[in-house]
């Protein structure tokens, strides 16, 4: 798999980018996506907090996506262990041989800790909206074997109540950007809150499986009957909420769902029997 971590999201700029590129650097000069530093070019990292990036390479699982320990260097905390050989060089973990997940196939850029739940947490909360296409430009990277197999890219949604005081939907400014960068088509509306849910956060599985349980459906079968979908959110904990949508996507006729997200939690992987 291709290193995930960041790249330059466009080609060589023009004469003229080139020049107002240079003037807007003047006024507001870029600064680091994290910690606010100053950078080199707008949608960087700078050194310290590229250096304390966690980023998922591989190898990895091939269906959850959840890193081995030779990608994080230490046998320790991942169990370092896989299954057998799936569909060529493809290998699967053995928690996705016990319990295979609702999704077909996920993949996130980063582990999600310390460093950089500071980053989600402010794109999220933050009003930090500009970073939308930067974090989708490393999300294509990682995700770039989804993004190839897909036909339709369908953002996690939020509920009305919840979308009024946040004033946007983290998920479907990633998905849009996805989709300008890989010029797939998207659709927000393909996939709907039900209900509104209380947070995720505090909860473990199985409070996360019950309280996202008939939390969503799809409004339009026919956008997604057919259709190999790619579902985009920023953090992937769990499981619960993306396994979820699948299920529901599932259900309405998408022949297949993957998933994509900016950081997941790395939790131990099992060895084998």
């Amino acid at each position: 798999m291709d290193d995930a971590r960041p790249r330059s999201a466009t080609g060589p700029p023009g004469a003229g980018q080139r020049v107002l590129r240079s003037l807007l650097d003047l006024v507001l000069p870029p600064r680091c996506l994290n910690c606010g530093d100053l950078v080199a070019e707008p949608g960087a990292l700078c050194g310290a907090c590229f250096a304390a990036a966690a980023f998922i390479t591989a190898p990895l699982c091939d269906r959850c996506g959840t890193p081995f320990a030779d990608a994080l260097g230490d046998p320790g905390e991942t169990g370092g262990a896989i299954g057998g050989a799936v569909g060529g060089d493809a290998v699967i973990c053995r928690s996705c041989r016990r319990r295979p997940p609702a999704y077909n196939r996920s993949r996130a850029v980063l582990v999600y800790d310390d460093h950089s739940r500071a980053l989600v947490l402010a794109f999220k909360h933050g009003d930090r909206t500009d970073a939308a296409r930067p974090l989708a430009a490393w999300m294509a990277r990682a995700g770039a074997p989804l993004l190839a197999s897909t036909d339709l890219i369908v953002p996690v949604p939020l509920h009305r109540w919840r979308l009024w005081r946040r004033r946007y939907n983290q998920a479907a400014l990633l998905a849009r950007a996805l989709a300008r960068r890989s010029g797939r088509p998207w659709d927000p509306l393909a996939l709907a809150r039900r209900r509104a849910t209380p947070s995720q956060g505090g909860l473990g599985r199985p409070g996360r499986v019950a309280n996202v349980r008939g939390a969503f459906r799809v409004p339009d079968p026919a956008r997604v009957a057919g259709r190999r979908v790619l579902l985009v959110d920023d953090v992937l904990t769990t499981g619960a909420t993306v396994e979820e949508c699948a299920r529901v996507l599932r259900r309405a006729g998408a022949l297949t769902v993957d998933v994509l997200t900016l950081a997941r939690v790395v939790v131990p992987a099992l060895g084998p029997e």
